[in-house]
């Protein structure tokens, strides 16, 4: 079986994502019912590199970085460090970006202090 990044190409052929690649990754991405680090960096990765983002395919995204960060509802250091990375990846916070934070905040049991310290950044 391929890896994600054999599959990368595939995806990225006509440069959007559209419902039928959308049904594909997610068969893919969840097929053994979680979503892990690897996963939510390709999908990542591919946000990135996609021509023409669908509000879909951004939805998917967004929900399945939710998912992996939240899947005990804890927010730990390293999981913070790499939501930063993500988030500033571009140099600069999206309102989307903004809005996963906040809602990470509000669906978690608990958090740490860089988590804090993120949210506190994006909400000024």
């Amino acid at each position: 079986m391929p890896t994600l990044r054999e599959l990368m190409p595939k995806f990225l052929a006509d440069g959007k994502i559209d419902s039928q690649k959308l049904e594909g990754l997610a068969d893919l991405l969840y097929s053994d019912g979680q979503i892990d680090r690897a996963e939510v960096e390709f999908l990542v990765e591919l946000h990135r590199r996609v021509i023409r983002v669908s509000p879909a395919f951004e939805k998917f995204c967004f929900a399945a970085i939710k998912r992996h960060i939240l899947s005990d509802g804890v927010i730990y250091p390293s999981e913070a460090q790499w939501l930063r990375q993500m988030v500033y990846a571009d140099g600069e916070v999206s309102d989307r970006e903004k809005k996963l934070v906040r809602e990470l905040k509000g669906e978690s049991i608990r958090t740490c202090v860089e988590f804090e310290a993120l949210y506190d950044e994006c909400n000024r």
